[in-house]
């Protein structure tokens, strides 16, 4: 089975597909907007990636979420719940966390199938 890296560089790939599944991490670029922007933001990353893999939301299989603050759920839950497919929502955990740039609100972490 081969490998697709796509837009990779020294450090990371922007996606990785392997055995018609996508592996990806979306981080907002909007870094001085609150959680529901920033989470918006994040989900329109990953709505080009999938276009991208030739596939969409409704394929993701597995998103884990990571909020620096847990106290911007609500308004991470308000962005996702907008943009989610009704009756194709994929497993899905909320992490509390300490990101790697202090400006990160969220970052999500998603598995889809591709193909």
């Amino acid at each position: 089975m081969s490998i697709t890296r796509i837009n990779p560089d020294a450090r990371w790939s922007d996606a990785v597909i392997h055995n018609n599944t996508l592996y990806y991490t979306s981080v907002p670029e909007n870094l001085d907007d609150d959680a529901l922007a920033q989470t918006e933001n994040a989900l329109a990353s990953l709505d080009a990636i999938l276009q991208q893999a030739g596939s969409d939301k409704s394929r993701l299989l597995d998103v884990t979420i990571f909020l620096a603050d847990k106290a911007d759920f609500a308004a991470m839950n308000a962005a996702w719940d907008a943009w989610v497919v009704a009756g194709s929502a994929p497993v899905r955990c909320t992490v509390e966390a300490k990101l790697m740039n202090p400006k990160f609100k969220v970052e999500i972490k998603a598995i889809a199938a591709v193909g």
